[in-house]
């Protein structure tokens, strides 16, 4: 894949933004007047939808806008699991908050018999396109925080091991069908940032045996497009940069460029990709803003070292606003890229 990649690749981090249709139709499923045949159909269509703007922006390196992930990670993932027991919203009503979202509790231990449902997703996204393809995934740590241990694990950690074994599974699942890129998104590292030896040692277990391009994604929260946490990477390092992954992707647009010397104090072999568009913002930014933060970025980071991506994903980002993002980043990254070769 990297053979075939620009200099300074663009990407995105994940998701992307819905269309108004797919959220109608979800709730049309919700009430029943869809079928599964119905949903999936409907689910293809914005797949395509979402590969298709990010081929007319100019991405380099695709996802399928993680059309299939109901709140990032909610039905997608957890309704794979067996041996969990809904538990209802601490808070139903004001403003949005995460406990008013969904959590489970652990009855017995967690399995995934078919697995996580990553495997369909990207054997119909490489049908759609001819570019690289990133797959992301929710890591162990991430998902365990919706899940309330119950007698069967001591704590988060040890439900986070359980899980590390399932997604193991499931990304060799995905390097048997194809994929060659794969990207852990773990933002429960940055919030609960006082344990990185326990993280590394947690994404290792998640990645051991895993023959692809591994990259971590660490952020700080994006529900609704609010961070979660003090937004600090510092706390991790340099404990972090042991995992087995060889890019991070970290969000700096929205911090004004804060800690990307962190990239040079603690020096390692390690990719980075760096969020230079503020996916938590509607102020659409220009493709000269984006091409200084390039120019910032590669003060610390070789060229050959440095992808250029969004903060985050895009799933709480209204559509016009995505496209607009997406086009300006690709076009900085362009002004860029001819600066680099003299021209």
């Amino acid at each position: 894949m990297s053979n075939t990649l620009p200099i300074l690749p663009t990407s995105v981090i994940g998701s992307y933004a819905w269309p108004a249709w797919l959220h109608t139709a979800l709730e049309a499923a919700q009430r029943g007047e869809y079928g599964p045949v119905d949903m999936r159909e409907t689910q293809d269509d914005a797949v395509d939808l979402a590969v298709r703007e990010q081929e007319e922006a100019g991405v380099d390196i695709l996802t399928d806008g993680e059309m299939r992930r109901v709140g990032f990670f909610t039905a997608a993932f957890y309704g794979h699991l067996t041996g969990l027991r809904d538990v209802p919203p601490q808070r139903r009503v004001g403003i949005v908050g995460h406990d008013q979202r969904e959590s489970y509790e652990v009855i017995e231990a967690i399995a995934a018999p078919r697995g996580l449902g990553l495997v369909d997703e990207y054997t119909h996204v490489r049908t759609r396109t001819t570019r690289a393809i990133k797959m992301p995934i929710p890591g162990p740590y991430t998902l365990a925080g919706r899940l309330k241990p119950g007698a069967i694990y001591k704590d988060r950690v040890d439900v986070a091991f359980a899980l590390a074994d399932i997604i193991n599974a499931e990304l060799k699942a995905l390097v048997a069908a194809g994929a060659d890129f794969i990207q852990v998104d773990e933002p429960s590292y940055a919030v609960h940032a006082s344990s990185p030896r326990t993280f590394v040692e947690l994404f290792n277990r998640s990645v051991a045996g895993v023959n692809a391009k591994i990259g971590i994604h660490l952020c700080f929260g994006n529900f609704v497009g609010r961070p979660v946490a003090r937004r600090a990477y510092r706390p991790l390092f340099p404990d972090i940069l042991d995992v087995h992954a060889s890019q991070f992707a970290l969000e700096f647009a929205n911090r004004e460029m804060a800690e990307i010397a962190l990239w040079q104090e603690f020096p390692s072999d390690k990719e980075l990709a760096a969020g230079l568009v503020d996916v938590k913002n509607y102020y659409c930014e220009t493709p000269d803003e984006v091409a200084e933060r390039i120019r910032t970025a590669l003060k610390f980071v070789e060229a050959d070292k440095l992808s250029v991506t969004p903060d985050c994903g895009f799933s709480q980002t209204a559509r016009w606003a995505a496209k607009r993002k997406l086009v300006a980043m690709v076009e900085g990254t362009r002004i860029v890229r001819r600066e680099l070769a003299g021209n």
